[in-house]
């Protein structure tokens, strides 16, 4: 080989770049000291721009297809250099390669809650994350303010500051949409379509295009998804005494011996109380109702009984005076009812000393 030839080699004859990561927006050329030369064949592939940049200067951007590299085809950079009528010997200049792709499914969300005011449950915390698409708009000015003179730049490059500017947005756009928090799932859509008008033109100054942008999920703090579970859940249960009754019912059909059937009777029992005193909270709202209504309906005076160390009942008097009569319910009997301190013996309770009265005595003996 030639001295000639040798130092021939030294010279670029061909530039390209061939993106194999996929994540790549920004790729100097790499010339390893070399010099390209007049007549070097350039090759801009779809979805790339070329730029030249010369001494610092942005210099002529290329978009896809072949180049012969001459003065004619590189105006600015002959400018530059002072060709006037055209160059022989090899030149200095820095390539870069801009990926003009559309980068699709980067993510965005919110580090920290952010404070918004719901009719229904007053200040709450919500997060957001989503994802968003971009594309290089304009390779000249995206070189100038963003990668500056890095050699190789990647989409995770700039995603943290899209996202910061995303996030700063949406809290404007959700705090000037005062939509529930119940509704925000129907009205993803529409505050993506907001949000993307917001954050578009900011992002346009990087010399990008925020083509797309979607909210995935929106969610509130735990706390406020419990009580939106407990709403819902008393929602479905509808009339709260029909219900329990129903389970109480349940209870005693599916209980399969007399310890069973004694607790399911002991739910039933206190399903029953529990309605009773739905029923007295009912009918306390009624008694501050407006002067000239109906006064509210006399509840009937029930006890709950002991038996065996257990509680039964509650029970009204007509069935406690059977129990009386059948000797089910004696004197020493305790009992109980709301309103009462303690047990007491059922002969020492004025309201039901008079049950024991009217039983009769026992038979005399026949002889």
């Amino acid at each position: 080989m030639s001295v000639w030839d040798k130092i021939k080699g030294e010279f670029i004859d061909i530039v390209q770049w061939t993106d194999d990561t996929q994540n790549t927006m920004v790729y100097r050329f790499e010339r390893y000291g070399n010099q390209i030369k007049n007549g070097a064949q350039l090759t801009v592939r779809e979805s790339q721009v070329a730029v030249f940049v010369s001494e610092g200067q942005i210099a002529d951007v290329y978009t896809p297809g072949m180049y012969t590299l001459t003065t004619e085809n590189m105006p600015i950079l002959s400018t530059l250099k002072g060709w006037k009528y055209g160059f022989n010997s090899p030149f200095l200049a820095e390539v870069y390669f801009v990926n003009t792709k559309r980068f699709t499914d980067l993510k965005w969300g919110t580090m920290n809650p952010i404070m918004m005011r719901d009719t229904d449950f007053g200040i709450v915390r919500v997060r957001a994350f989503g994802t968003y698409v971009i594309q290089v708009k304009d390779a000249a000015e995206f070189l100038r303010k963003v990668v500056g003179t890095s050699g190789d730049f990647t989409a995770d490059d700039i995603a943290t500051q899209i996202r910061n500017l995303i996030v700063s947005r949406f809290s404007d756009v959700i705090g000037q949409a005062k939509i529930p928090v119940l509704d925000l799932a129907g009205k993803y859509q529409e505050m993506s379509g907001f949000l993307t008008q917001n954050v578009g033109p900011a992002v346009e100054e990087y010399g990008l295009e925020l083509v797309t942008m979607l909210i995935e999920n929106i969610s509130l703090p735990p706390e406020v998804e419990e009580a939106i579970d407990k709403r819902s859940s008393m929602g479905a249960v509808g009339n709260l005494d029909n219900y329990m009754k129903y389970q109480a019912a349940n209870s005693l059909e599916n209980a399969g011996g007399t310890s069973e059937a004694f607790s399911a009777g002991l739910g039933f029992s206190m399903a029953n109380q529990f309605a009773q005193n739905m029923g007295q909270q009912n009918q306390q709202q009624a008694a501050a109702a407006p002067a000239g209504g109906p006064p509210p309906v006399p509840q009937a005076v029930a006890f709950f009984v002991a038996v065996n160390g257990q509680q039964s009942g509650p029970f009204a008097m007509d069935v406690l005076q059977s129990q009386v009569t059948s000797g089910q319910l004696v004197a020493d009997s305790l009992v109980w009812k709301n309103g009462m301190a303690a047990w007491t013996a059922a002969g020492q309770v004025p309201e039901l000393a008079g049950l024991f009265a009217a039983v009769p005595p026992p038979l005399p003996p026949q002889g």
